[in-house]
């Protein structure tokens, strides 16, 4: 399935410009994730391309897969940094787990970057049926944050799962 990031964190409408697709195909044995967003030329994250944590400040999609229990957070960046971090959903924003590798890729193709991540089923929540994604660029008061599904409320919040759709 493709989903389309094409509003605000909040709900506003943005330019096509501005919208990024998120591809999520669930295999038996493996899952692929494909990410095609404006690069906006942000500064990459210091450190080499890789798991990284603090990517959420940089320019970044994420991608997150909820089960009955527990959620996957999955980060990536068009500088070819990750992060895949699993939660409760009894526990929304504690980490409880990070995992440190999986098979990404990132590249540019204009003014978009284009990535790829594969990564085990097994690090799917079971009974995962919901998702959001979300975009985010810009650095201080030019951050700008774009939702899939939109999280209302005074501030961004990611972590919000009552306001996840459908897979």
């Amino acid at each position: 399935m493709i989903y389309r990031i094409e509003g605000t964190w909040d709900g506003q409408g943005v330019s096509e410009n501005d919208v990024a697709e998120v591809g999520i195909e669930l295999g038996e044995e493996t899952v692929l994730i494909t990410v095609s967003s404006p690069f906006s030329n942000d500064p990459p994250p210091p450190g080499p391309a890789g798991p990284t944590d603090g990517l959420w400040d940089y320019e970044v999609v994420e991608v997150f897969l909820l089960g009955t229990e527990r959620y996957l957070e999955i980060e990536l960046s068009p500088h070819g940094h990750y992060l895949a971090l699993g939660f409760r959903v009894s526990s929304p924003r504690v980490r409880e787990r990070e995992f440190p590798s999986i098979d990404y890729v990132a590249s540019w193709n204009g003014d978009r970057w284009v990535g790829t991540a594969r990564l085990p089923r097994s690090l799917v929540p079971a009974n995962a049926d919901r998702y959001n994604a979300y975009r985010v660029n810009g650095m201080g008061p030019d951050r700008r944050y774009f939702a899939a599904c939109p999280v209302p409320g005074d501030r961004p919040d990611f972590h919000r799962l009552e306001c996840f759709g459908k897979l």
